[in-house]
């Protein structure tokens, strides 16, 4: 019996995740909608008032009786709330989030010190995810829904309230938390739209970084929006044969058809791409990986950040982190190669709360 590759149409993350019913979120709505809902008084000073917390009394917007009784009637007024906090030693902490089906997600919130002080927020797009990388937590769960433009949005405003910063201009974001961005790039990016909303965060294009496994589709139609935000490829292995045996997503869009998804970006002046290689040992630690990681990335390879990252280790996958030697060494045979190379250490990892450790949902 002749046995065929599934076709792109068969994977599960080319079939539309569940999504929530009930009412649209507030957050969800540009000034132009809540206008054409019939907003009393000023829709722009409505919108104002949910997108920016600075400006909130007792953790909520100040709306006004009236305007809140009329948003009440057309909208979900409900954010995302704070269930689990678990600190890190490294300054990070670890939040789940439970969302007004009772579904939880986790995002990370990461200050960094540095010489104009930011903050960091690691959110998800999605409950679950779809794509099924054997080393990840996440994929471990499968896909239980997409989350709303609003409640993509409204984990970021929960933790400004709780947790700082004061103001937009203070806050870098990476779509690395659960779930496959690009599985919900609609969704996605009409959150992203309204983050940089001028009237609300205002936060620039290139303070938001999309990570995607490759999904080489929503790669192309990402590229075509504005505003478009930075992207990160987790890469994690350098042949066809290891990248489809961890990461599923490869048996349909190989590294070849990766890496010409790449070249039709046509990075802007001011875009970096950032490369995410996740260090297993003895899966794809070897000089022979190094080579072929450097001559994978051509002519990106001095020009962009490429992050080695030793595998964050939880107790859904078998795989372990590579020795302490083994990642400076490998580190050290891409720096020979023209590579610019950061060995990053996860935050949040005593906590679980590191890249790929991620997992919640209920």
């Amino acid at each position: 019996m002749t046995s065929f590759a599934p076709m792109p149409w068969d994977q599960p993350w080319d079939r539309p995740a569940p999504e929530r019913e009930g009412l649209p979120s507030a957050w969800s709505l540009f000034p132009e909608d809540l206008a054409a809902l019939g907003c009393p008084g000023s829709a722009l000073e409505t919108f104002k008032r949910l997108h920016r917390p600075w400006t909130w009394k007792d953790g909520a917007p100040d709306l006004g009786s009236t305007i809140r009784r009329w948003l009440e009637g057309v909208a979900d007024l409900r954010l995302p709330s704070i269930v689990e906090r678990q600190a890190s030693g490294d300054g990070s902490t670890k939040l789940a989030l439970e969302l007004a089906d009772g579904k939880r997600i986790e995002s990370v919130h990461m200050p960094r010190k540095v010489r104009n002080p930011r903050v960091t927020y690691c959110i998800s797009s999605q409950v679950g995810c779809a794509m099924g990388c054997t080393f990840c937590a996440t994929g471990s769960m499968g896909i239980l829904r997409n989350l709303q433009p609003g409640e993509i949005l409204g984990q970021v405003l929960t933790l400004m309230a709780e947790l700082g910063p004061d103001r937009g201009h203070e806050l870098t974001l990476v779509f690395m938390g659960m779930g496959e961005p690009l599985h919900n790039l609609g969704h996605l990016h009409r959150a992203i739209r309204l983050m940089c909303h001028p009237a609300g965060l205002g936060l620039g294009k290139n303070r938001i970084t999309v990570s995607t496994s490759g999904l080489v589709s929503g790669i192309e139609k990402l590229a075509k929006l504005e505003p478009r935000p930075l992207l990160a490829l987790s890469l994690n292995a350098t042949t066809d044969e290891a990248r489809s045996r961890t990461m599923p997503v490869n048996r349909v869009w190989n590294l070849a058809r990766l890496r010409q998804a790449l070249d039709d970006w046509n990075p802007k002046r001011g875009e970096k791409f950032c490369f995410e290689y996740v260090l297993i040992a003895g899966e794809n630690d070897t000089e022979a990986d190094a080579q072929r990681l450097a001559d994978w990335l051509g002519d990106l390879r001095s020009g962009h950040n490429l992050n080695l990252i030793p595998m964050n280790e939880h107790a859904a996958s078998a795989f372990r982190e590579p020795g302490e030697d083994r990642v400076q060494q490998f580190a050290e045979w891409l720096k020979a190669r023209g590579c610019f190379v950061t060995v990053r250490r996860s935050r949040g990892r005593d906590v679980q709360g590191a890249c790929g450790q991620l997992v919640k949902g209920r």
